[in-house]
């Protein structure tokens, strides 16, 4: 099956890179694949839009996963499918804590597994975090360009208007929920992380996560601004670089 075709993504082997960066948006990938040298769209099928080309001789992909768990978690099966091993996820998130505000990045340690997706891979007491060395570039990358930056624990949900919503069944548990997240110190809302972490360390996969907060949950304001955008992609670009040379360094160690 691997020799094929991937059923969603529509890829094979040899039309990704190992390193792929990760939007929900299929209009964020051609503004992500603008930043590569010689890139080329590889497949657009339903949400899965994918871009292949190189970053200083680095053969890297762009694919979006559309929004949510279940999407992303296609995606993320049938791009390891392909050969891709590392993953960094770019995408936007909502603020929990105040002092991060619109247009910062927030780089995922770990998310709060508040999803669906996931429970059907492993038990909610299994966690989803993302790849040390991945996270260690992110950072590295974002001080290096100069870009305000947050690293934490970031939380992941399947249902967006559930915020500040006060005419849902389930208002008053929603915020108390919100509120035990705010005081557990976790940094930012968004929706694919779970299962970008926990599919990544069960197939022994690498995968981080940086964020363009574009809205002030903790104000009950999911959107605020699209800002941050652009230096998120820069950051993971960075990354990129960052973890090449590194793999390189291990290649000839061993070699």
């Amino acid at each position: 099956m691997t020799e094929q075709r991937q059923y969603h993504i529509q890829l094979k082997k040899g039309e990704v890179g190992r390193y792929v960066l990760l939007p929900g948006d299929p209009a964020r990938v051609a503004k992500i694949a603008s930043l590569f040298e010689e890139a080329r769209e590889m497949a657009f099928n339903r949400e899965y839009r994918t871009f292949t080309g190189t970053v200083d001789g680095i053969r890297v992909s762009a694919t979006s996963t559309g929004i949510g768990c279940p999407s992303a978690a296609i995606c993320i099966e049938e791009l390891i499918a392909c050969g891709a091993d590392t993953f960094i996820r770019v995408g936007t998130a909502g603020a929990l804590q105040p002092g991060i505000e619109v247009g910062d990045l927030v780089i995922s340690s770990a998310t709060v597994r508040e999803e669906g997706t996931t429970r059907q891979y492993v038990p909610l007491e299994y966690p989803a975090v993302a790849d040390m060395e991945v996270t260690a570039a992110l950072v590295q990358a974002a001080g290096r360009l100069g870009f305000r930056h947050h690293v934490g624990i970031g939380h992941t949900k399947d249902a967006f208007y559930t915020e500040g919503a006060a005419d849902l069944p389930l208002a008053e548990r929603a915020r108390e929920r919100w509120q035990v997240w705010q005081r557990a110190g976790v940094l930012s809302t968004s929706m694919e992380a779970a299962a970008l972490f926990v599919i990544s360390s069960i197939k022994k996969a690498r995968a981080g996560e940086v964020l363009a907060v574009i809205g002030l949950t903790y104000k009950e304001e999911p959107i605020v601004a699209k800002a941050g955008i652009e230096e998120a992609i820069e950051a993971a670009i960075d990354a990129v670089k960052i973890l090449a040379a590194r793999d390189r360094e291990r290649d000839n160690e061993t070699g």
